[in-house]
């Protein structure tokens, strides 16, 4: 399965139009002095939030993940909400939090600068383990115009993308930048005309695309394709599970089509019945939850590890909301999906897509 994970990390994945394991002590690869773990600490800690899960809708979510961390360390939580994916990222790097939820991307940025910075835990696939911890990347465009994008053969092609108006999320989104970006130079980049194509020239309007925009969140990247701005646009399906339900087609399928809830939170409160259609998705590792080793205790670390992986953790509907509730989720229960330890190395895959 890890083979089969970087075969489809390094390679577009086109689906027919019809047709979220116990590492190693993490703390240990990281700054190697940590808190002083013979100290009492009685400040918060500090756990950083990106854009997409700072609604107001995850806000009971957020709280009991902060009650779960309360209980391990014995420590009050203090959550810090983002509007900028950089903000959170800085913030951990610079000793200013002590976890953050984050893509890959973001750690991988973040243990870069400071190599304190470690994951902790992230949530398993429908199996309860490493080996299916996914969730997809779209390249999604409006049903009108999904003709425009067919291969000829049922299925979809990147190649009339040129000169259209597209919407990422974050330069360190995974999904909504990071894996995008690399699909993009590994198809354009056998055009002469894009030989010397590179992931950052995507950010800028002018080179592939006549526009780029930035969505800040995954829900602000599906917003500017909703509201006409993007002719396409990349953002994941866990970040906007909430709000949209498949009416076409199979689930994380290209061809599939996806419509806005009735009831829907914002920022799609004004686009209940509207709909996109998936072009392709491409599986990407699942977010993890990181924590800065220089901040926190060994001790803490491993009841933070503890508490987190536990039963009692993955049974708790607050946490892995039920699929057929209406809840609003930070993380969905259609099987066995608990907190599991990953080492560093699990997310290769991703630092591969940056070299």
């Amino acid at each position: 399965m890890r083979n089969l994970i970087y075969l489809l990390l390094g390679l577009t994945v086109f689906l027919a139009a019809c047709g979220n394991g116990s590492g190693e002590d993490a703390s240990a690869e990281g700054n190697s002095d940590g808190a002083d773990s013979g100290e009492t600490n009685d400040d918060p800690i500090v756990l950083v939030w990106y854009p997409n899960e700072s609604g107001n809708e995850l806000e009971d979510g957020r709280d009991e993940m902060g009650a779960i961390i309360e209980e391990a360390t014995g420590r009050e939580v203090e959550h810090q909400l983002t509007t900028d994916y950089a903000i959170a990222i800085e913030s951990i790097v610079n000793d200013n939090a002590d976890l953050a939820f984050t893509g890959a991307e973001g750690y991988i940025q973040a243990n870069d600068r400071n190599d304190a910075i470690q994951p902790l835990v992230v949530p398993s696939g429908p199996s309860g383990t490493e080996e299916d911890a996914l969730y997809y990347s779209w390249f999604a465009a409006l049903p009108e115009n999904m003709e425009e994008y067919s291969d000829g053969e049922g299925g979809y092609s990147l190649d009339n993308f040129e000169g259209k108006n597209f919407s990422f999320v974050s330069s360190s989104s995974t999904s909504g930048f990071r894996v995008p970006s690399s699909t993009l130079v590994a198809h354009f980049s056998e055009q002469e005309e894009y030989a010397d194509l590179e992931a950052e020239d995507l950010a800028e309007s002018g080179t592939l695309f006549n526009e780029v925009m930035f969505g800040n969140t995954h829900q602000g990247s599906a917003v500017n394709l909703l509201n006409g701005r993007a002719d396409l646009a990349a953002f994941c399906d866990t970040c906007v599970e909430n709000y949209v339900e498949v009416v076409d087609g199979e689930e994380n399928t290209a061809g599939a089509t996806y419509q806005v809830k009735e009831d829907a939170a914002q920022p799609f409160e004004s686009m209940g019945g509207q709909e996109f259609g998936i072009i392709s998705a491409t599986p990407v590792l699942n977010a993890p939850f990181i924590m800065n080793t220089g901040t926190l205790s060994e001790e803490e670390v491993a009841s933070l590890r503890e508490t987190m992986t536990s039963d009692e953790v993955a049974n708790n509907e607050k946490i892995f909301v039920p699929e057929d509730s209406d809840a609003p989720a930070l993380f969905t229960k259609s099987a066995d999906e608990r907190f599991v330890e990953v080492e560093d190395a699990w997310f290769d895959p991703i630092r591969e897509l940056n070299q």
